[in-house]
């Protein structure tokens, strides 16, 4: 279930998501890249990196992914997925969104006190629904005495790009915002870990795949792949395949698609 958060926090937060796995076989479950960074609050998740075998705690942020990560459940799992726009974990946790790329971080580490009573709450199996206005009322007091003005650059490029699909070129953005390639990388590198040319690759990549969830056959693939501003079919799948692991006719065949960028494998 995704649910919009109110108009005022729309800056910062893209969505939430609930997400449940109600039965005890392992799953296998893949998070790819969507350009966003986003916080994940669970009593217990039940979650292990297939990479270091570790468990991932139950609550943890995680920075904006150059590609995905894999992960398998023990059990049955419940979370919230707070999905930010891509600067708001730079604000939050007050540190370059560059230092936490790709990054894994616990909700204990760094804010745990903050955080507590919504883990509280899910142990006690509150309805998520609740959690999640409560979770509306303290960003709408964090960015009413956190925030500055620095972000809105960043924001009106993220719009930028958004709204031209990802299709758009350095030096279209620079003569956006009146500023160098150079300088542009390192407000991205900043705000979002990743550069301009990474953001508007993944922008570019999410359009195709909304396409893709339109409900499409195989035959059009190649008409959709130029719509989405890709030179050829070639130049799509090795894209889709760095970002998302799959090529698309196998993101395409996936039963289980949790959320648009988390599925089941």
């Amino acid at each position: 279930m995704q649910i919009s958060p109110p108009k005022h926090l729309a800056p910062f937060i893209r969505h939430y998501i609930i997400l449940e796995n109600k039965g005890n076989d392992i799953k296998n479950v893949r998070l790819f890249t969507d350009g966003s960074s986003g916080l994940i609050l669970s009593a217990n998740a039940n979650l292990f990196s297939h990479h270091s075998e570790e468990h991932i705690p139950a609550s943890f942020f995680y920075g904006t992914l150059n590609s995905y990560k894999d992960f398998y459940s023990k059990g049955s799992f419940s979370f919230i997925a707070v999905v930010f726009q891509p600067y708001f974990l730079n604000m939050l946790l007050k540190t370059s969104a560059k230092e936490v790329k790709n990054q894994i971080i616990s909700v204990e580490d760094v804010i745990k006190d903050k955080f507590t009573p919504f883990q509280e709450s899910l142990f006690n199996k509150t309805n998520p629904l609740t959690v999640i206005d409560d979770l509306n009322i303290f960003f709408t007091q964090f960015i009413s005495k956190e925030i500055g003005s620095d972000y809105q650059l960043i924001a009106a490029i993220q719009q930028h790009i958004l709204q031209h699909k990802g299709s758009v070129s350095s030096k279209d953005l620079e003569n956006f915002t009146g500023y160098s390639e150079r300088h542009l990388e390192r407000k991205f590198d900043d705000y979002l870990g990743i550069s301009p040319k990474k953001y508007t690759n993944i922008i570019r990549l999410h359009y195709f795949l909304s396409l893709m969830n339109q409900g499409i056959s195989h035959e059009n693939m190649t008409a959709l792949s130029y719509h989405a501003g890709y030179s050829d079919q070639s130049h799509l799948i090795r894209e889709f395949k760095k970002n998302v692991g799959l090529t698309p006719g196998q993101y395409a065949n996936t039963e289980n698609k949790m959320a648009v960028n988390f599925i089941e494998l």
